[in-house]
């Protein structure tokens, strides 16, 4: 692997190093051209003795100034990274004093380029991840011999039954503590041990996991959206073969979709007429709401959801409610009176249960 110096990266370990000791160090490139130095003056500079370190690729020190072009009096070092030579470091003053002092720029250069490296590593593996899950959940066609390699590489396999599990963030939510919540949706995918998921713009977080481990860590997901039920929601997806994530991821969506003020988990193996619910789309959605119930204040929206609730008992909704039966039958028919809906007749009902549900 090529490994590449940068020259803000040069100039900020020379500084650094100067901060240190106190003398000028530079950074030499291949074709002696000072391309980092603490003295401003000397970049760009053809450096002599530089050059000939690079070419001997050995240590050659100077005892006075003026001994060759462009050189003052100090220690000149090759730099060798991975058995590629990146470059000489010099430093000037007394050789046995600065001796030192270069040693600790090479290995100050040596931690920051491994860094860099491992960084570069992992950024790739994360653009593989990210380009692994979005092709499966939008069914696009995929490599099978690169998800084969990634999947084995994590541990997994593709001939593994998995399902989407979905965390998506409250569009209406704006946290100044974004970066928290972010960590704690990340916590709860380590804590399964699981590292298929990425991160979807603007607000979705998604996770792939193999069927045989989902129920052994529902509880994790169910944890994290109760924790957080007003700032995030939690949807599972059906299980399905590798290749028909996007089945599943659908099927989360559709969960989601299918949560109400007091929910913030759902399954989709376990959604029954929320499915349908979960499906309608914003403006139908808003319609249906609007002729049905769109005349009714707070307090005949509660009553609804406490006489459906109830099984349309009007008993246990009186109770409930702490009012007399009377009363009870006096609103209902209010209701009525209101929308054209009787949810005291069973069709009618079922109509303003859907609105109710959907709301």
């Amino acid at each position: 692997m090529s490994v590449y110096l940068s020259k803000r990266t040069a100039q900020k370990i020379v500084d650094t190093v100067k901060d240190v000791c106190g003398y000028d160090i530079n950074f030499i490139n291949p074709k002696g051209i000072i391309f980092a130095s603490t003295d401003f003056s000397r970049i760009g500079d053809f450096h002599e003795i530089g050059k000939r370190v690079i070419e001997k690729q050995e240590t050659i020190e100077v005892t006075s100034d003026d001994s060759f072009y462009g050189t003052h009096k100090g220690v000149n070092i090759p730099f060798i990274y991975n058995r590629e030579l990146i470059a000489a470091i010099g430093i000037s003053g007394e050789p046995g004093e600065v001796r030192q002092y270069a040693m600790l720029a090479q290995k100050i250069t040596s931690l920051i380029l491994r860094e860099q490296e491992i960084d570069s590593f992992n950024y790739g593996k994360k653009n593989q991840m990210n380009y692994l899950i979005r092709t499966l959940t939008e069914g696009n066609d995929i490599d099978f011999e690169l998800a084969k390699d990634l999947l084995s590489d994590l541990g997994q396999s593709v001939e593994d039954i998995y399902r989407v599990v979905l965390v998506e963030l409250n569009s209406h939510y704006n946290p100044s503590n974004l970066s928290m919540i972010e960590n704690q949706i990340y916590r709860a995918f380590e804590v399964i041990k699981n590292p298929i998921y990425t991160f979807q713009y603007p607000n979705q977080y998604i996770l792939l996991m193999p069927e045989n481990q989902y129920h052994k860590w529902e509880y994790v997901f169910k944890n994290l959206s109760e924790k957080y039920r007003q700032i995030l929601s939690v949807g599972v997806g059906s299980c399905n073969s590798l290749w028909k994530q996007n089945i599943s991821f659908q099927s989360a969506c559709t969960a989601i979709a299918s949560l109400t003020e007091e929910s913030s988990f759902a399954c989709f193996d376990e959604l029954e007429l929320e499915i349908i619910l979960g499906c309608v789309n914003g403006a139908a959605r808003e319609e249906y709401l609007q002729k049905m119930i769109g005349k009714f204040g707070k307090e005949e929206i509660t009553l609804l959801k406490t006489y459906f609730d109830e099984d349309m008992s009007l008993k246990d909704t009186a109770e409930k409610l702490f009012i007399h039966k009377n009363t009870l039958q006096y609103k209902l028919k209010r209701i009525y009176d209101i929308s054209g809906f009787d949810p005291r007749c069973f069709r009618d009902a079922v109509k303003l249960y859907l609105a109710v549900r959907l709301a």
